[in-house]
């Protein structure tokens, strides 16, 4: 208040003079927002003044004076003077003045209208002057009102867009709210249809994010309000509009008329209903209101709009699915709940207000809006008809059957919680719709088996690595029979005079074939030899000429020569080594198997990539499929369950002692 006397800034706004007041009002309007300066203000009788230039002046003079109101509104100070009259005045200047400075205030003071009755202040009786019901007369008066409101949040001037968008939010939380259960999404409806979805999304994605932050991100959060309430209606078959809803998606359907009724004996009387009526559009009872429990009207929402914007789509598959076997036809009505069902988690919406708290806290560090604002949630249709396709297109490429409905839901899971999850704020909801179609089925099923695998690793991890350990041996095992059975067959151990090589002989073999390093052991090095490269690949087998010489110790010579970690003793201490017999593999895969099932065969470990990358995938295809057959949501048994739950009958007070033995 420094350097300004408050009655004669009073008196200013009182005048005749234009010039006079329109310098008052300038003045004002940067100390207003202070509250002991709009206290003295106020007592000053300034207030009355302050509602005459709004509903009299004109240019910047009115200007000034919307800007004013609206700050002295914010401080929850003025409502006395707020009535009709005024609202109406604004309400007319938002829809009909064409300079931005006044339409900006105009909507700034109609957000604070009808943000007002979530304030503890409201004077009882004055309750029609504040909230969405105190715009309603003059919105009748000016119906285009809501048109020209969702066209400012377009316009180039960035405080306009933020003013009008806040204003939308407060209309749309008012409503829902406030209004019944038949109006709220009546209103809800008018404003997409008047483009406010589009509007908001292209802001989202835009450069002007910073300063439209916080009502874009509230804008997001009412988003997963109507998601929620919409969910949380249930589906009341007495309802006229479930009714329509339900009986639309049927005659969409193209059902085949029934045929007419013989005219003769009782089957004349009664027309017959078609057993297969809702089973037939993929639910899985005749009773298709109770499957939507889980998603409520949105669930009927979704299934009803893909169902009428892709009428011709929705009955030429229908069509196909008739030909086929019931076990192989994919569900429809189930597959577009289940899609639902993903939608609602991956968007978080059952999400308290504590996480939408935390957003609004975020909003501080710039960082922080590529990973709080989420614009796909308002393509919710598209994204929806993307999964439900995908969904289609999956199940005829994997072949499925009725009974692997579960697994297409988690593998579509996976589909979009990838694509919709690595989406940026900017991507396009074109890019996220070609990204779902294209992605194979290969692919998804890999990245199926990592997130199943960091799952269940966080849940049972030190389970999951005894588990893992326990199939690395049992595939080891399998490679080691696989090659020894290579090996033996065709007698490749025959000599020149056509008998076998004894295994006693073998004391290490020798080969010009490249080893992995890291997988090398010692025992293994120590068995293998390595020969000078060349281009052909070779494998000698080295040992002794004379197995009756070796004497009781001939076991101890036989281990040391292939461990050498014990001492040097035994009949071959002193005898020199001889190559028994030598391979020549055709192919790098022969020699891989020759090798590593020559080492297994004389206890010690593979060394090639080709083997250990074999083991390693039969160890990690035990695990999937382990994997596979486990689901994190099946339900345990319950509490006593399958236990007899002895009788009390005949026993007293003390009756825990019995039981117990005592």
């Amino acid at each position: 208040m420094d350097g300004f006397d408050v009655a004669e800034l009073v008196e200013g706004l009182g005048t005749d003079e234009d010039g006079v007041r329109k310098m008052a009002a300038f003045k004002l309007q940067s100390n207003i927002g202070d509250p002991s300066f709009a206290d003295v203000f106020i007592s000053e009788g300034g207030l009355s003044n302050l509602r005459y230039l709004t509903l009299h002046a004109s240019g910047n003079t009115l200007a000034y004076s919307l800007t004013c109101l609206s700050r002295l509104l914010e401080l929850d100070k003025g409502w006395d003077h707020i009535n009709q009259d005024v609202v109406e005045r604004v309400v007319e200047l938002v829809v009909t003045h064409p300079l931005v400075n006044i339409v900006r205030g105009a909507i700034a003071v109609l957000g604070a209208i009808v943000a007002h009755q979530r304030s503890s202040n409201t004077q009882p009786g004055n309750t029609e002057t504040f909230g969405f019901r105190a715009l309603k007369p003059a919105i009748a008066i000016y119906p285009q009102f809501l048109e020209k409101l969702v066209g400012s949040i377009s316009a180039a001037d960035h405080a306009l867009c933020a003013n009008a968008l806040q204003l939308i939010n407060a209309l749309m939380r008012d409503a829902i709210t406030n209004d019944g259960e038949a109006e709220w999404p009546r209103f809800i409806k008018r404003l997409q249809d008047l483009g406010v979805i589009k509007g908001v999304y292209r802001l989202m994605q835009s450069n002007a994010l910073q300063d439209l932050a916080h009502p874009l991100l509230e804008f997001q959060v009412l988003t997963k309000v109507l998601l929620r309430k919409w969910r949380d209606v249930p589906i009341d078959l007495h309802k006229p509009e479930h009714r329509r809803a339900l009986k639309a998606i049927h005659l969409a359907s193209n059902p085949e008329k029934p045929p007419e009724p013989i005219e003769d004996g009782e089957d004349s009387k009664d027309k017959k209903h078609n057993p297969e009526k809702w089973r037939r559009l993929g639910f899985e009872t005749e009773n298709p209101g109770l499957e939507f429990e889980d998603t409520g009207y949105l669930g009927m929402m979704d299934l009803a709009d893909y169902v009428r914007k892709h009428e011709t789509a929705f009955q030429r598959l229908l069509l196909e699915q008739s030909t086929l076997p019931p076990r192989t036809r994919c569900p429809i009505a189930r597959a577009s709940l289940a899609v639902t069902t993903m939608l609602i988690n991956r968007f978080e919406v059952d999400g308290s207000d504590l996480d939408d708290a935390k957003g609004y806290l975020a909003l501080e560090t710039r960082s922080n809006y590529e990973k709080i604002f989420k614009p796909l949630i308002l393509q919710w249709s598209r994204l929806h008809l993307a999964g439900l396709q995908a969904f289609f297109r999956l199940w005829k490429v994997t072949g499925a059957e009725r009974e692997d409905f579960l697994k297409l839901v988690d593998l579509v899971r996976v589909l979009l919680d990838v694509v919709i999850g690595g989406a940026k704020r900017d991507t396009s909801i074109q890019e996220v719709e070609e990204k779902i179609q294209d992605y194979d089925c290969e692919s998804l099923r890999r990245l199926q088996m990592e997130n199943l695998q960091l799952t269940y690793e966080d849940t049972w991890g030190h389970h999951l690595r005894q588990v893992r350990d326990e199939l690395d041996h049992e595939a080891l095992q399998f490679m080691k029979e696989q090659r020894i059975r290579c090996l033996l067959q065709g007698a490749w151990f025959l000599n020149g005079q056509g008998s076998r090589i004894d295994l006693a002989l073998v004391s290490s073999v020798a080969s010009n074939i490249s080893a992995t390093p890291p997988t090398s052991t010692r025992s293994s090095t120590s068995t293998l030899k390595h020969l000078p490269q060349s281009s052909t690949t070779k494998i000698t087998i080295q040992g002794y000429l004379h197995p009756s010489s070796r004497g009781g110790s001939s076991n101890q010579s036989t281990n040391h020569n292939r461990h050498p970690s014990k001492s040097t003793t035994g009949s071959h201490a002193h005898e020199e080594e001889i190559p028994l017999l030598v391979l020549y593999p055709s192919s790098p895969s022969a020699a891989s198997e020759w090798l590593d099932g020559l080492l297994m065969l004389l206890g010690q470990q593979p060394i090639t990539s080709e083997t250990k990358k074999l083991t390693n995938l039969v160890a990690e295809y035990g695990l999937k499929i382990r994997l596979l057959n486990v689901r994190l949501d099946e339900p345990g048994p319950e509490p006593g369950e399958g236990i007899e739950v002895p009788s009390r009958e005949g026993l007293d007070e003390n009756y825990f002692y019995d039981i117990g033995g005592i």
